[in-house]
This record gives structure tokens, sequence and C-alpha cells, in this order.
């Protein structure tokens, strides 16, 4: 009995870490098996799949750390290493404190009000005009946001789309190669592009998105010599280097849009799946704010996060050596029955609402609140639909073990 488990639990851990898995479902069978041992030996890293040991983990900066060797399940390149480490992502207090304050700053009340403003208008026109694949038009939602934050021209927009799916799919043939039309765009993104290349380069590296960084480099120079009141000019009033701005760009360009641009289609498979719980919501509005919530629990946009531990420690009695990685679970945090009462059922009303799909301690989202905003903003227009959103095709989602990605959302108006 004992080796059958123990093959069980190897033969579930393979499962996790191929991408290929992802293309059908999240294997939250697997996840929950593994979760019995929370703390599990997966190849070279430990992987964490308790909701109380993942909080442990993220706010414990001074024994699990970001910069150590970054965030990402494998390794970067020796030579992108100290490159990777210098984004806000990777980096521990003081520095990471430094930048995450130079942007709090930079949001102040009035720029958020202004970006606020503008999402509910959005999202009513994009889901009054949907055009069947509702991943594909709430894509846009994001990306507007995000060119609002950076003072992204309107036209410029779809590079955000482009490099996110770049970084992000790189695993995914169809968004590894991600590009656009640039009809209509300006010269600052046309000068960009001349740098794309083309010969397979690893986008997570910075040598893979030489167009990001130039557009990037372009943008902030702008802003520094002619400000507005945005949240872009306010940043380049700070303490801060062009390169650290670059790096801010990338991670928001990443980070900022595919959170949210695969949440909402989550949230909606969510419904869609449950139509029950679709009826109830639209019986009683009161529900929304908690059923955002449901939703980002019960898809959980991003699925890890790694650390590495930077002394000797312990995590639920398993020794941990300085050094050695570990893999912190958020599919799995997020369905743990020792937090959720029936963990794996999607409840618009559910009360429990401490999940991690914003993460935990000095790395929790810092756009977390735009976020909560833009998801109620489309559920709401979605129920201001004279009918009901149904299923109309098969979902095409994202080859990817990092992120819980919809590539293609067939709905049609019922």
């Amino acid at each position: 009995m004992k080796h059958a488990r123990i093959r069980s639990m190897r033969t579930d851990a393979e499962l996790i870490v191929d991408p290929d898995t992802y293309t059908s479902h999240v294997p939250h069978d697997a996840l929950t098996r593994l979760r019995e041992n929370d703390v599990v030996r997966i190849g070279d890293f430990w992987a964490v799949f308790r909701h109380a040991e993942v909080r442990t983990v993220l706010r414990s900066p001074g024994v699990f750390s970001s910069h150590r060797g970054a965030t990402q399940i494998r390794d970067p390149q020796p030579v992108d290493l100290a490159y990777v480490q210098r984004m806000m992502l990777n980096q521990d207090p003081p520095e990471h404190t430094r930048l995450r304050r130079m942007l709090t700053q930079a949001f102040t009340p009035r720029a958020v009000a202004r970006l606020e403003d503008g999402i509910p208008a959005n999202a009513r026109r994009i889901v009054a005009n949907l055009s069947g694949d509702f991943a594909a038009d709430v894509a846009d939602l994001p990306l507007l946001t995000l060119a609002d934050v950076f003072g992204v021209p309107r036209q410029d927009r779809a590079l955000l789309y482009d490099w996110s799916n770049r970084v992000i799919g790189f695993e995914d043939a169809e968004y590894a190669l991600s590009s656009s039309s640039t009809d209509g765009m300006t010269d600052m993104a046309l000068e960009a592009l001349e740098l794309r290349p083309d010969d397979g380069r690893d986008p997570r590296a910075r040598d893979g998105m030489p167009d990001l960084y130039a557009y990037a480099h372009a943008l902030g120079s702008y802003k520094r010599e002619h400000p507005s009141d945005d949240v872009l000019s306010n940043l380049m009033r700070e303490d801060i280097s062009l390169e650290e701005f670059e790096n801010l760009f990338w991670l928001f360009s990443v980070a900022g849009n595919e959170t949210l641009r695969n949440g909402i289609p989550g949230g909606m498979i969510a419904l869609l799946e449950h139509p029950d719980q679709y009826a109830r919501l639209r019986a009683d509005r009161s529900l929304l704010p908690t059923a955002v919530e449901e939703m980002l629990r019960w898809w959980t946009p991003v699925m890890h996060f790694r650390r590495t531990a930077v002394q000797d420690t312990t995590l639920s009695g398993v020794p941990i050596a300085a050094g050695e990685k570990v893999v912190v679970w958020f599919s799995s945090a997020n369905r743990d029955e020792r937090v959720y009462t029936d963990p794996h059922r999607f409840d618009v009303g559910r009360r429990e609402a401490d999940h991690l799909s914003f993460g935990h301690g000095p790395h929790f989202c810092l756009g977390a609140h735009l976020a909560r905003t833009q998801l109620r903003a489309v559920f709401e227009a979605v129920l201001d639909l004279p009918g009901v959103l149904e299923p109309d095709g098969e979902v095409v989602r994202l080859r990817s073990n990092f992120q819980n990605g919809v590539k293609h959302l067939p709905v049609r108006l019922a």
C-alpha cells in the first residue's frame, strides 16, 4: 500500500509540472492527493500545497527569498540572472520596499480615480459588442487600463498584448509568435519593433524582448521631459532610473495584464459551468463582490511562484536546506479543505474569502484593487445583458503550468 501511494505521488508530481496537462484542465485531483503531505519533493525543488504553509513562505522573505534565484519554477540562464534579479518581482526588502513605495506614491487617489472612472464604460462597451469569443473580447479591458496607467497611446496597446503573449505563452506555439498589426502605431512603437528578434530567444530574458525595453525607455524619457497628471508622470518624478522603469514596465505589461486577462474568462467559465450560481447572481446582484472573490479563488489565474531558502529551516516538519528551491502552489492552496468548506464547489455567496490569488506578504499584488474593479465592471455588464451567455464551443486553454490561461472561450447570448 505504501509503495502504491509513492507511485501515485510521483505520477501526480509529474502531472502538475507538465504544461501539456493544462491544455485540458487544472489537475485538482492530483493536487488534492499531494496536499495530504503538503511539502513534497519534486525533482530539484520542494513543492508546498497547503494554504497555511504557502502563507508562511510568502510572508517570510528573510527565510524564503525572491531575489536569490528569482521566482520562476526553473532558474534563469546564468547570464540572465543578474538582470532578472533587478525586477521588483524578484527582489526582497529593503530594495523591494523602496520600489514598491515609489509605485504606491505614484498611484495617487486622483490618478486612481481617473483610471477607475473609465473602467465601467469600457467594460460595458466590450460586453455589449461581444464577437462570440469572450476571452479574446475581454482581453481588451486590462490593455485599456494599462495603457491609461502608463500613458501608452491607444493605437500602441496591441504591443502590450503581444509582449504578454510572448512571455506567458513561451511554451505555447500560438502565443510564442504573437504579432499584431502595426497599422496606425506611433513612430515610437515602429522604431521599437525594428528590434524585435525572430530567432526564438527566450522572451523572459532581457535580450529576448529588446523591442519592449526600447519602447519603455522612449516612453519613460518622454514622460520625464513632458510630465502630466497621471501615474507614469508621478512615477518618473520619483528617484527611479530609466532601467528600473523599463523593468517595471515589463512587469506591469505581463503581470498587470495576464492575471486579469485570464481571471475574467475564468470567472465566466465558472458561471457557465455552474448555471445555478449564474442564476443566483442574476437574481441578487448584492452577491457580486463575493462572487468576484470566489471567481479568483476558484480559477486561480497564477498557479505558482518560487522562493529560495537562504538558511536552513523546516516547513511542516520537513527540513529544507539553505539554497534549496521552494515552489508554492496557489491553485492547491485555494482549494485547501482545511480552509474552505467543500473547496471544489463554486459558490457566489462564499464568505471564506482568504484566497491567495493576489499573493500574500510583501509581494501582495499592488494592482489588486484595480483588478477587482475591472472584474466587477465586466460582470456587472454581463448581468445587464438581456439574456444569459451560454457555451458555444470548446474552451481553448493555454499550454502553461504557470498561468491558468484561456485563449478562446466561445459563447452566445441566449
